[in-house]
């Protein structure tokens, strides 16, 4: 880990104690204690917003690569949700996974690019229509000059992501992987004149051709588009569930409320490993919205990490036995040399 996500996560870990420790833990712990299986079950229906995300992503599969399966893709949304919620690898590691999973299933390496590539830009923009959502109901569901403050707060964290979603997308429109392959090689040529880079910038370039080729199939990219948003809506279930089973039930547009704008202060947070404190800061915040006492908010953040806790270990595990199988077909192809 470099200095500044060890910088980061050491931030989120002192802000999440001092929030617990500010709160009390004890409370927190017997309510979530109280809870018992019932996160269980929490866990259990997070699977149904993944089972949609991982559709998004199969709608994207091209006909020519008829051995991908939504077995597949879910597997791929999975490990990369894993990786994304328990490793110091910020946000971009696991697309990344997810672009190396499904090559090592078959897919051409360029396509799986695309496809991962694509659809998470439709991710984050159903992400953002989802907070927008979120804003709307706070603002007709909380009054006052607090509610104003945070709803002024996210729309500028909204905003911010938007911009930065829109620039991403057009760094798409325009070569952005050869662009930054070129870029990269022109710096690392200053320190390794010998390596030749041009097959890495020929790959890239090859990647930037298939993402173009995506955006035309318009239908495609709307229905991943569109499966992503109902699965960022599907989600507010958890947040319903899990206050139900921690014994302070809400309505569906307290729980929405919570979800879409807990779900924005997350991403914007997304420089720190797993969001760590921030993601609580932001429950405590909502709650005082919707009426929620502070340490069922905490409860509710904690019921969230036991869920990606429950999700993740085994995902990650999954991952590594994945990875050694693939090494070892790829070093029984090479041929021994006498």
């Amino acid at each position: 880990m470099s200095r500044a996500g060890t910088f980061l996560l050491s931030a989120g870990v002192v802000l999440f104690v001092a929030l617990l420790g500010w709160q009390g833990f004890g409370s927190v712990a017997s309510m979530l204690a109280a809870a018992g299986w019932g996160l269980v079950a929490v866990a259990a229906f997070h699977l149904l917003p993944v089972v949609l995300d991982a559709a998004a992503i199969g709608v994207l599969f091209s006909p020519r690569d008829r051995d991908m399966s939504i077995r597949d893709a879910l597997l791929a949304r999975w490990t990369g949700e894993s990786v994304n919620s328990l490793m110091p690898a910020g946000q971009i590691g696991g697309p990344m996974l997810m672009v190396r999973y499904l090559a090592q299933r078959g897919m051409r390496a360029r396509d799986a690019a695309a496809v991962i590539t694509v659809s998470t830009t439709m991710q984050t923009i159903g992400q953002l229509i989802f907070a927008l959502i979120g804003v709307a109901l706070l603002g007709s569901h909380a009054a006052g000059g607090s509610s104003t403050s945070v709803r002024t707060a996210v729309l500028v964290v909204i905003v911010l992501i938007g911009a930065m979603t829109f620039g991403f997308y057009l760094a798409q429109r325009r070569g952005l992987f050869g662009r930054a392959t070129r870029f990269a090689s022109s710096v690392a040529a200053r320190f390794s004149a010998k390596r030749d880079w041009s097959s890495l910038v020929t790959r890239a370039e090859a990647v930037d051709i298939a993402v173009h080729d995506m955006y035309r199939e318009r239908r495609k990219v709307a229905a991943s588009f569109t499966l992503s948003l109902i699965g960022w809506i599907v989600g507010t279930g958890e947040v319903w569930l899990a206050l139900r089973v921690l014994g302070h039930p809400v309505g569906w547009t307290e729980a929405l409320i919570l979800e879409s704008l807990g779900q924005a202060i997350r991403g914007a947070a997304f420089a720190i490993p797993g969001s760590l404190g921030v993601q609580e800061g932001g429950y405590l915040l909502l709650a005082r919205m919707i009426g929620l006492p502070p340490e069922a908010a905490l409860a509710l953040s904690l019921a969230k990490r036991a869920r990606e806790l429950l999700l993740g270990l085994p995902g990650i595990v999954y991952l590594h036995y994945v990875e050694k199988g693939w090494q070892r077909r790829r070093l029984a192809r090479v041929p021994e040399i006498d």
